[in-house]
C-alpha cells in the first residue's frame, strides 16, 4: 500500500486541529508576535531615515514631507546626520534583538510542541490493535514519529510565524511608499502581477513535486526498516546483488522525486530576481526623470529603491513558507489518521473485574483474520484451573489465533471467550494481559540490560525475583558467569546472545512476574537439544500450579500435558492424553510418526 498524500490545497478544518497543537503555548506565541509587528515596523522606518538624510541635508531642495520625524532634527547639517546614523543603528539594533528573540522562542516552542507531539503518537502506537500494525509496515510508522513531525516543527519553529512577519513587511512596505509617492508605488505594483503568477506556477510545480518526495520518503524508510532487519537472510541467501538492484530502483525514485522541486527552485529565485531588477530600472528611468523634472525629491527616489529590493524579498518568503504550509499540513494530515485510528479491540464502558480464580473457556468460536476466510471453525474447549494444556496441528490449523484471541490482541467474530466464567469482551484488556505469561518462539529482547529485560521496568518485579527466576530456569549460572551479571548490556533484538539464551531470558521473564497464566508459544522449536532439556527441565517448574497453554510442534515437551487438542483446518478434531491419542491412531498418531518413526525403528 502506497503513502496516502491528500492533493487538497487547503482545508480549513486540518488547519484548524494543526494550530490547535500550538494552542497550549500561546503566552510564548504571543510574545514571538509581538516582537514580530515591532520588527515589521522597524523595517520600514530605515528607508525613511535615509530620505530625510537626504531631503534635510545632503540634497536640501525637496519638499519635506514627513513633519512627524523631520521636526525632532536640528538644522544642522552635521549634528543631524549624525543623529540619523545613531537612530539607524539603533534601528538596527533594535531590529535584530527582536528577530533573535523571536526565533529563538519560535524554535523553543516548537521543540516543546514536537515534544508532545511524539508522545502523543507513541502512547497511541502503544495502544493501537496488533492487526494496524500487520497493516502498517514499520517504515512507514517509523516516518510518522521522524519525518512528519519534523515537517510540523520547521512549520511552527520557522514558518508560521514569519509566514504572518512576511504579510506584515509587505503591508507596511506598500503603505510606506504609497505615503511617499502613488505614481511610484503604482509604477512597481505593475510588476507584481507578473511577480504573482510566477509564483502560483512554482507553488503548484513545487507542490506536486512534493507529493513525490513524502511518497519517495516513506518508501525508502519501508525499505530500509525491512532490509536491515533481514540482513542475515540476504547475506545467507546471497541476495546482497538482488538487494542492491532494488535499493537502486527505490533511491533512484527518491532522487527523481527531487528533480521537480529542484528545477522550481532554479527558475523561481533567478525570476524573481530579473522582475526585481525590471522593476528597479523602470522605477530609475521614471523616478530619474521626475527627481530632473523637480517633480519628485531624491530622497524618496533613494528611499523607494530601499523599498523596492525588499518588497520581492517577502513574496520570494511567501512562496517558501507556503511550502513548507503544504507539507505540515500533509504531514499533520498523516498523524491526525493515525491518531484518529478507531481500534477494534475495545474496552467496556464498565468494565468487570478479573476473576481471581476460573477456567479458560472456548464456546463455538469463530475467526477469520480477513472477511470469511476462517482461521477457526466451532472450536470449544474448557480448560480447568492449574490445567496443562497441550494444542498441537500442522502448520496454519489456528495454534497461535487461540493466544491471540484469549489475549484480546483479536476479538472474535461469533462465540464467546470465557475467564472464570466472564467474557474477556467485558473485562480490560489491560487487566486480562497482566494475568497472562507469554514465552513466543522467538522472544523480544530490548536494548538495556538482562535483568532489565526479565523486569520490564515492572515496579513489582524486584531484584530477588528476578535471580529467583534466572534459577528456576536455569539461567542463572550463565548470568553469574557474566563480568557485569544481571546488569550485562544487552545490545539491540538480544545481538550477542545465543537463541536458547534470549529463550531462557524470555522463560524467566514471564516467571518473574508470577501470573496467574502461562502461555508457551513454540518455545522450543528453535533451541538445540541441550538447551530443550534445560527447557523442559524450566517448564516443570513454571507450570506448577498454573494454568497452561503449551503450543509446540515438538510432540517431546507436550507429552506429560493433562489434555492435547489437535487442531486440524481451523477445527478442533481431537482431544486426550498422550496415550489416549496415540491408541486412537488419528491425526494426533499420524503427527507422532512422522517426527519418531526413525527413531522407533533404530531402537
Amino acid at each position: 500500500m502506497e503513502e496516502e498524500v491528500s492533493s487538497r490545497s487547503f482545508d480549513p478544518r486540518l488547519t484548524r486541529r494543526l494550530l490547535s497543537i500550538i494552542l497550549p503555548y500561546w503566552r510564548a506565541v504571543s510574545v514571538a508576535l509581538a516582537c514580530l509587528l515591532v520588527n515589521s515596523v522597524l523595517q520600514v522606518t530605515t528607508p525613511l531615515l535615509t530620505k530625510i538624510a537626504v531631503d534635510k541635508y545632503l540634497s536640501p531642495n525637496g519638499e519635506h514631507n514627513l513633519p512627524w520625524l523631520e521636526q525632532w532634527l536640528p538644522p544642522d547639517a552635521r549634528q543631524g546626520l549624525l543623529q540619523i546614523t545613531v537612530a539607524y543603528l539603533a534601528v538596527i539594533s533594535a531590529g535584530l534583538l527582536l528577530d533573535f528573540a523571536q526565533q529563538l522562542i519560535m524554535q523553543y516552542t516548537g521543540q516543546r510542541a514536537m515534544f508532545d507531539m511524539r508522545r502523543r503518537i507513541m502512547a497511541r502506537l502503544h495502544n493501537l490493535d496488533v492487526q494496524y500494525f500487520d497493516r502498517n509496515p514499520v517504515g512507514r510508522l517509523v516516518t510518522r514519529v521522524t519525518t512528519d513531525v519534523d515537517a510540523l516543527n520547521e512549520l511552527f519553529a520557522s514558518g508560521l510565524v514569519t509566514l504572518l512577519g512576511d504579510v506584515l513587511v509587505l503591508a507596511f512596505v506598500i503603505a510606506a511608499m504609497f505615503q511617499l509617492s502613488p505614481k511610484l508605488t503604482l509604477l512597481m505594483a505593475a510588476v507584481l502581477p507578473i511577480v504573482f503568477g510566477v509564483t502560483v506556477l512554482f507553488r503548484k510545480t513545487v507542490q506536486a513535486s512534493n507529493r513525490q518526495i513524502r511518497v519517495a520518503v516513506a518508501r525508502i524508510n519501508s525499505f530500509l526498516q525491512e532490509h536491515v532487519n533481514g540482513i542475515t537472510v540476504l547475506q545467507l541467501f546471497n541476495r546482497e546483488p538482488r538487494a542492491m538492484a532494488s535499493f537502486d530502483h527505490v533511491n533512484r525514485t527518491h532522487m527523481e522525486a527531487y528533480r521537480g522541486s529542484i528545477n522550481a527552485y532554479g527558475w523561481f529565485y533567478p525570476a524573481i530576481e530579473g522582475l526585481s531588477m525590471l522593476a528597479l530600472a523602470s522605477l530609475l528611468a521614471y523616478g530619474g526623470f521626475q527627481v530632473h523634472q523637480q517633480a519628485l525629491t531624491m530622497g524618496v527616489l533613494v528611499a523607494f529603491f530601499q523599498y523596492g529590493m525588499r518588497i520581492f524579498r517577502p513574496i520570494q518568503d511567501l512562496s517558501e513558507k507556503y511550502n513548507i504550509l503544504q507539507t505540515a499540513l500533509a504531514a499533520a494530515e498523516r498523524i491526525f489518521q493515525l491518531l484518529d485510528e478507531p481500534t477494534a479491540v475495545n474496552t467496556s464502558a464498565h468494565p468487570k473485574p478479573m476473576p481471581a480464580e476460573g477456567a479458560i473457556e472456548f464456546d463455538k468460536v469463530w475467526f477469520a483474520y480477513k472477511e470469511e476466510d476462517w482461521v477457526l471453525r466451532d472450536v470449544s474447549f474448557r480448560i480447568e484451573p492449574g490445567e496443562v494444556i497441550a494444542v498441537v496441528g500442522h502448520t496454519g490449523a489456528g495454534k497461535t489465533t487461540l493466544t491471540n484471541l484469549l489475549l484480546r490482541f483479536y476479538d472474535i467474530n461469533q462465540g464467546a471467550i470465557r475467564v472464570g466464567g466472564v467474557d474477556i469482551r467485558e473485562l480490560d484488556p489491560l487487566q486480562l494481559r497482566t494475568r497472562f505469561g507469554i514465552v513466543l518462539q522467538d522472544p523480544h529482547l530490548f536494548t538495556g540490560t538482562i535483568g532489565g529485560n526479565i523486569r520490564l521496568g515492572s515496579g513489582h518485579v524486584d531484584d530477588e525475583a528476578v535471580e529467583v527466576a534466572a534459577g528456576q530456569v536455569n539461567l542463572i549460572d550463565f548470568i553469574r558467569g557474566l563480568p557485569a551479571g544481571f546488569d550485562h548490556p544487552v545490545r539491540e533484538r538480544g545481538s550477542g546472545l545465543s537463541t536458547g539464551q534470549k529463550q531462557l531470558i524470555g522463560f524467566a521473564r514471564a516467571l518473574a512476574h508470577n501470573p496467574q497464566f502461562l502461555i508457551l508459544d513454540e518455545a522450543t522449536s528453535s533451541v538445540d537439544t541441550e538447551t530443550e532439556i534445560k527447557v523442559r527441565e524450566a517448564l516443570e517448574r513454571m507450570v506448577a500450579g498454573r494454568t497452561s497453554i503449551i503450543i509446540a510442534h515438538r510432540l517431546s515437551t507436550i507429552q506429560r500435558a493433562d489434555r492435547i487438542l489437535v487442531l486440524h483446518k481451523g477445527r478442533l478434531r481431537e482431544t486426550g492424553s498422550h496415550q489416549e491419542l496415540l491408541a486412537a491412531r488419528g491425526i494426533y498418531y499420524k503427527l507422532y510418526q512422522l517426527q519418531y518413526k526413525d527413531q522407533e525403528l533404530r531402537h
